[in-house]
């Protein structure tokens, strides 16, 4: 679909990436990944057609629809919502737009000819479901259908980055090229477009820090690395295991060969000298002379090294919220929140977007006033803060990085900060810039840095991954891991809360859910999902829950265990409803690819025979899957039928 040879990018004497070839092609999915700066942006540009490369070649179809994530949504800003989503197919858009336009002027004069050719237009696209298409899209994005008629100047910043990501999924595009589209989405939209990405028959490219997304929807990765591009097969957990070995194989071989080495230089060392051994002396050197040892080139990658030690222990109670409530205007968001927090928890508080997370962590900090209740910091407790909004800290102050650092370094010499900012990649030449001036993952590093130096012992952290590339957010796990004190976290990288939560808080619309323990027992005690589209349970299991609920109590021991029997299959069932159904979508997305004009033609033997192996594994995984469906089936049909529900009395 699109093919790459030769390609180099360079900005003066700095080299991004050289000599790179490799084939996007249909019914994949690849998620290019690299360091901040190492040209990711760059390159999906280049393949968009937006940027010249310094050199090589790209080849598109002549007429590839691309669908590609629009950033500049101000000149959309007086446009009704659902238009601005429709405008992503422009061909249909404008077809459909002059189609009204001639039966407008119907009276005046009408150009049947014309409306024919926009007639043939609007069909061929299937353009009379275009609108309702393009509404279900903004709908799984969460934006509901009766703002769709509202311009797109209703909407706050996140949402409009949203309606342009709808814009371009609704161009019906062959190929897709996102660049960071799940920022701003909160968790039900992510799973959404997951589904929405497993079940595309073109090309997708996706630039992307959230581990969990790359390996839910990768086919293929390319990285940037070493100046170049190498394309790995399989999602981000399989890429990173295969990279790792490659390096450790590479090293194994420089190790031997410079044990060879070593070997025949302590020979010639030895018998140099010895006439009898100075013929062979002479040959062992030859072979070293013959030994080549490629140097591994130094990887682009750079992981910051945070550290988070606390001053000194909090007392049991840490943290506690007694009927906290919290309304913007009519917008209810907190209702009577009780919530204790103790020494050593490491709490993840989830949800969706917009239910009270964020105001929960400002209210406990000061930042907002509660309406009603209180909120009790404990004996010696030191909280540090990181804001979602963590930037405002930052805006209007003159200060230089060194700086902005220093005045947490009380005591402490120009070295010892300077090197703490070293620890966070910051260089010489970047501690006099402006804190004002740092992007966000700057920004970011630098906020960990002091909270370092501060030495809190109750971190208090709102989406703290927010602009962190996968090393930082990598580094971040580990330095937290490692963090001795209480730890309150709001996240929707569903990586991240499942590497560090012991303790999860889901607040929802009828109040809190407190669960003690990991994130994975929380989804397997509750079989609800905010966070892991592929742990996520059917909502239909909801519903028997309410209906099981209403359901005498098991009247004895027998009774009880055949009721905790017909949970445990109703949660199988439902899991293995949910895999035949993502891997159904999956070959319903290659045959489509398959059945493509000129596909065969087009495609190279290797990369179809890769779609059709896959195609077949599927096949097989649902055979698989259909018999244990059916057995689970059988064996529900078989248990004890349970006691019915008390009548009621009138």
């Amino acid at each position: 679909m699109i093919a790459v040879s030769g390609l180099a990018k360079w900005f003066g004497a700095q080299s991004l990436f050289e000599g790179v070839g490799f084939q996007l092609n249909p019914g994949c999915r690849y998620g290019l990944v690299g360091a901040n700066g190492s040209g990711k942006t760059t390159l999906l540009r280049i393949l968009a057609g937006q940027e010249e490369p310094s050199a090589g070649t790209v080849s598109r179809p002549r007429r590839l629809r691309l669908g590609t994530l629009e950033q500049d949504h101000y000149r959309f800003e007086e446009l009704p919502i659902l238009e601005v989503a429709m405008m992503g197919h422009h061909e249909l858009w404008q077809a459909i737009r002059d189609k009204e336009s001639l039966l407008e002027r119907a009276d005046t004069g009408f150009d049947g000819d014309r409306y024919a050719e926009l007639e043939d237009v609007i069909a061929s696209h299937d353009g009379y479901a275009f609108e309702a298409r393009s509404a279900e899209i903004l709908e799984g994005l969460g934006i509901p259908t009766p703002l769709h008629r509202d311009p797109l100047s209703t909407l706050s910043g996140g949402f409009k980055l949203r309606v342009l990501l709808a814009q371009a999924l609704a161009a019906d595009p062959q190929c897709l090229l996102l660049d960071e589209p799940t920022n701003h989405l909160d968790i039900l939209s992510i799973r959404w477009l997951e589904k929405f990405l497993a079940g595309f028959a073109g090309c997708a490219l996706v630039i992307s820090h959230d581990h969990r997304f790359l390996d839910n929807v990768a086919t293929h990765i390319l990285d940037i690395d070493y100046q170049t591009v190498t394309l790995y097969t399989g999602n981000y957990t399989a890429f990173s295991e295969a990279k790792q070995a490659e390096r450790e194989r590479r090293e194994a071989e420089i190790a031997k060969r410079e044990k060879e080495i070593a070997q025949h230089q302590a020979f010639v060392d030895r018998f140099r000298a010895k006439n009898t051994k100075a013929r062979q002396a002479q040959s062992k050197i030859k072979q070293i002379e013959r030994i080549v040892i490629d140097r591994l080139p130094l990887s682009s990658r750079r992981y910051p090294t945070f550290q988070f030690r606390q001053r000194r222990p909090s007392g049991k109670q840490v943290l506690t919220f007694e009927g906290v409530a919290k309304a913007f205007g009519d917008n209810q968001v907190l209702r009577d929140v009780t919530l204790h927090v103790r020494r050593g928890d490491r709490l993840a508080i989830i949800g969706p977007n917009g239910i009270g997370k964020s105001t929960l962590l400002k209210v406990a900090m000061g930042q907002l006033a509660a309406d009603a209740g209180t909120v009790t910091w404990g004996h010696e407790t030191y909280p540090g803060y990181f804001a979602q909004d963590h930037r405002e800290r930052l805006e209007g102050s003159d200060a230089t990085v060194e700086g902005w650092l220093g005045e947490a370094c009380s005591g402490e010499g120009i070295g010892f900060v300077r090197g703490q900012l070293g620890k966070v990649l910051f260089s010489r030449d970047e501690v006099d810039k402006r804190v004002a001036s740092l992007s966000g993952g700057e920004a970011a590093r630098l906020l960990f840095a002091r909270l370092g130096v501060e030495k809190p012992n109750v971190l208090v952290l709102d989406e703290p991954t927010n602009h962190l590339d996968l090393e930082a957010i990598e580094a971040l796990v580990e330095a937290l891991a490692g963090f001795d004190g209480t730890l309150v976290f709001v996240s929707h990288d569903r990586w991240f809360v499942s590497r560090l939560a012991t303790r999860i808080v889901e607040i929802t619309e009828h109040g809190l859910n407190d669960y003690h323990g990991s994130y994975d027992d929380y989804l397997a005690a509750c079989g609800d999902d905010h966070l892991d589209s592929d742990q996520a349970v059917l909502r239909q299991r909801r519903s028997r829950a309410r209906a099981d609920s209403r359901r005498a109590p098991p009247r004895n021991a027998a009774e009880r265990a055949a009721e905790r029997r017909r949970r445990d299959l109703a949660l199988k069932r439902d899991l293995a409803t949910a895999a035949i159904e993502q891997a159904e979508l999956r070959i319903d997305a290659i045959d489509r690819t398959f059945c493509k004009d000129g596909f065969f033609d087009e495609t190279p033997p290797a990369a179809v025979r890769a779609l059709q192996d896959e195609q077949q594994g599927l096949r097989a995984r649902v055979r698989e899957l259909m018999a244990e469906w059916e057995a689970i089936e059988a064996e529900l049909e078989g248990l004890p039928k349970p006691p019915p529900p008390p009548e009621s009395r009138g």
